[in-house]
């Protein structure tokens, strides 16, 4: 370990700040299931988790090199997020289906299912990140 101890681990450091936009991402989605259905209220949560976790992603769990611009962090960032949403959509509506059909109640089987896909999505995400959106940029001898 670094002199930083475990916060020197990038790994840590994506828990802990993948974490917080799960956390976000799980508690915007009881709201919004209010007002639309489960999967848009689903996809909607991880809009929300997306945008703050691109923020804290950037300037604390992958501490982005600046060798690489803005709009290609930014690009990169968004088809990462894409294959990790597409993911945690799948694995929480079949989760809900199937949870549902063990007559599990609603608003139980929803929160369950979502946070499962969650937990699916983020290893798509790490990885994606940490190899594609915030690589350093390779230089050219």
């Amino acid at each position: 370990m670094t002199r930083h101890g475990l916060l020197g681990d990038a790994r840590v450091r994506f828990l802990l700040a993948g974490g917080s936009a799960a956390l976000l991402n799980w508690l915007v989605r009881f709201p919004l299931s209010q007002v639309m259905p489960y999967p848009i209220a689903v996809l909607a949560a991880l809009a929300v988790g997306m945008a703050y976790g691109f923020v804290i992603y950037r300037q604390w769990a992958f501490v982005s090199s600046r060798t690489r611009s803005l709009l290609a962090e930014i690009r990169d960032f968004l088809l990462v997020n894409a294959g990790g949403a597409a993911v945690t959509l799948a694995v929480a509506v079949a989760a809900d289906w199937s949870l549902t059909s063990l007559s599990v109640p609603a608003t139980i089987s929803e929160a369950a299912a979502h946070a499962l896909g969650i937990a699916a999505g983020a290893l798509v995400n790490y990885l994606g990140h940490r190899h594609i959106t915030f690589r350093p940029q390779e230089k050219h001898s």
